[in-house]
């Protein structure tokens, strides 16, 4: 079976992910780019592998050669270019990188949430104000009705 991304993809998907989101010492979690959550995106790519390619793609055409060989001010760009014309694609790479990122352990830890999943048990919400929602159930019904 053949790797779901090529190496140079792989390297710059490690680029991205630590420009969304770098490691911090302040509050002692790694960034998007640390091995543990590269292979986690990698592995749990599945139905997404497509459109990430697609971004990964889109991302190297923009930069002209790998992310990583850019300067901070180069990469900026590309990413601010990549965010304004990647569309569907861009929005599923960032998805996958945030859903990865903060399902990892020590992410968790630093949020104060136990690592556990979130059933049987759940977990408590504060109650907010139910009468916000008066103007929405107050509209009329807008899809149609199934036969």
């Amino acid at each position: 079976m053949t790797a779901p991304l090529t190496s140079a993809q792989q390297d710059d998907l490690r680029t991205v992910a630590g420009m969304m989101i770098p490691a911090s010492d302040e509050y002692k979690v790694p960034g998007a780019d640390d091995s543990a959550i590269q292979a986690d995106i990698i592995a749990t790519l599945g139905r997404e592998i497509e459109l990430v390619r697609q971004a990964l793609d889109r991302l190297a055409q923009l930069a002209g050669k790998p992310l990583a060989d850019l300067d901070p001010a180069q990469r900026d760009a590309v990413a601010k270019e990549f965010r304004a014309t990647g569309g569907a694609a861009a929005a599923t790479l960032i998805r996958v990188v945030l859903q990865c990122y903060y399902r990892d352990d020590r992410v968790l830890r630093s949020l104060g949430l136990e690592l556990r999943a979130p059933f049987p048990m759940g977990y408590t919400l504060e109650q907010g104000d139910w009468s916000l929602l008066g103007p929405v159930k107050a509209r009329p019904f807008m899809l149609r009705r199934a036969p």
